[in-house]
């Protein structure tokens, strides 16, 4: 079975590197000649855990290789799997087809014999007949068949949910694709996963609609923990609570800076968009992208409130860029808002995160950025936990406090050992909790604001 991947980005990348784990031969295709030279010498592009062993251990083996010619890749392969971007489109919010339409178009005229060409990318419903349409005119005496593999990998945690699905979800509209496919996830299917084998509308709208739900929990539990602050309740115990409840499931109900990421934000708007395109309203995911975005203000109003109703004269250190632990991505993230806005507000940001300050350097205006933690804490009066990287979960709370100047602890992502905080000198604010540990540092912190407005004004 030969197997040709188009697009090394996030999902063509390890989408690729696990099939030839399982030992399919796996060609991996990018028009970037730059990235695929950089493959070839082992540099893994994105920041995923496991990947580069894998890569490494599959191109050992030669079963993965990268090229940028489609005439090398296509005619030889049993399966085609599109995972090229399809970002939201600036004119209306919809997905952005462009590329995976070249990509199509290109490939048809290659093929030899029968090939499966199955979109991986996440598409609009109805873009598989679309693809099929171009591909008959494009290359009329092809014999092929078009089907949609939507993927559900984590960032972060790509491998395991590659090799380790919930379900795989095979949407065709002919039965030698359904083998072709089945024969390729044989060894995950053996392993005791489901694998659903659905029509290619159905798998199309699966994508979007588990993204959309999943979106919408999030949002959900934001906003609980605002009513939570407002009436002394916990959103941790309520989340447990209704989290219990086998209908409802733990997961995604942690709340936090909002979603964020390349799935997400631009699922939700597209399945919003592309349902209002036929006729039909999706109220309760459109309400959820609001309520998502409406977050990221109310989170700087959390960090000016916890410094005593002003960030004027005062030095913010914030810990985190990237829209979660795991990865290097700041796709909509919500330091994209939050840390411009801080910026403005405060004296100085300084900025820390383990993976992400090379891409937050090229994203984020107004901080400065600081690859050592200790240096991004160094005098600070305010410091932001935006994202929960395990390297601050694990920080010596003591000698942070020592290093600050205000010791105001605003944790957004309500990851860090309150009491712990507390005993260390912090004053500690989180989400969803109507308590503040520590004493009330708005004297403190009023003192602290005029003292550098001062120095401010005499430099």
């Amino acid at each position: 079975m030969k197997v040709t991947i188009v697009g090394t980005g996030y999902v063509g990348l390890v989408t690729g590197a696990c099939f030839a784990d399982l030992g399919i031969d796996v060609t991996c295709l990018d028009t970037d000649s730059d990235k695929i030279d950089a493959l070839k010498a082992g540099v893994i592009p994105i920041y995923e855990p496991g990947l580069d062993a894998i890569v490494e251990r599959a191109c050992a083996a030669g079963r993965l290789s990268f090229t940028t010619r489609y005439e090398f890749a296509i005619p030889d392969a049993d399966a085609v799997f599109i995972a090229v971007g399809t970002p939201p489109r600036s004119s209306d919010g919809q997905a952005d087809l462009s590329a995976i339409m070249a990509s199509a178009a290109t490939i048809a005229p290659l093929l030899c014999g029968f090939s499966v060409v199955a979109t991986k990318s996440t598409v609009p419903v109805g873009t598989s007949s679309r693809i099929e349409t171009l591909m008959r005119r494009a290359a009329p005496e092809a014999d092929f068949a078009v089907a949609s593999n939507p993927e559900f990998l984590r960032e972060g945690a790509a491998i395991h949910d590659f090799t380790h699905p919930d379900r795989v979800v095979l949407g065709v509209d002919d039965r030698r694709a359904a083998e072709v496919l089945r024969e390729i996830y044989a060894p995950i299917e053996a392993a005791g996963v489901p694998v659903l084998v659905v029509d290619r509308s159905t798998a199309e709208i699966a994508k979007y609609a588990a993204n959309s739900f999943l979106a919408t929990k999030i949002a959900f539990i934001n906003e609980v923990a605002d009513l939570c602050e407002s009436t002394g309740g916990s959103v941790d115990a309520v989340a447990h609570a209704i989290g219990l409840d086998h209908r409802i499931g733990p997961d995604f109900l942690k709340a936090g800076p909002g979603f964020g990421g390349s799935c997400f934000p631009k699922d939700t708007q597209a399945f919003v968009k592309t349902s209002e395109a036929l006729g039909v309203r999706q109220r309760v995911v459109a309400a959820a992208i609001h309520a998502n975005e409406a977050r990221k203000l109310h989170l700087v109003e959390r960090v000016v409130e916890a410094s005593g109703g002003s960030l004027a004269g005062l030095r913010v250190a914030v810990l985190g860029l990237t829209f979660k632990a795991g990865t290097d991505d700041l796709r909509d993230s919500p330091s994209l808002v939050v840390v411009p806005e801080l910026a403005k507000l405060a004296r100085e940001v300084r900025a820390h995160d383990p993976a992400g300050l090379m891409r937050a350097r090229e994203q984020i205006e107004g901080p400065v950025f600081c690859a050592d933690l200790r240096k991004a804490l160094d005098g600070a009066d305010v410091a932001v936990l935006l994202t929960d990287w395990p390297e601050y979960k694990a920080m010596d709370l003591v000698e942070a406090a020592g290093l600050m100047t205000g010791r105001v602890l605003v944790d957004l992502r309500n990851a860090l050992d309150i009491a712990a905080a507390t005993a260390a000198g912090f004053s500690v604010f989180g989400v969803g909790r109507s308590e503040v540990r520590g004493a009330a540092p708005v004297e403190r912190m009023t003192a602290i604001r005029r003292a550098r407005t001062a120095v401010q004004a005499a430099e």
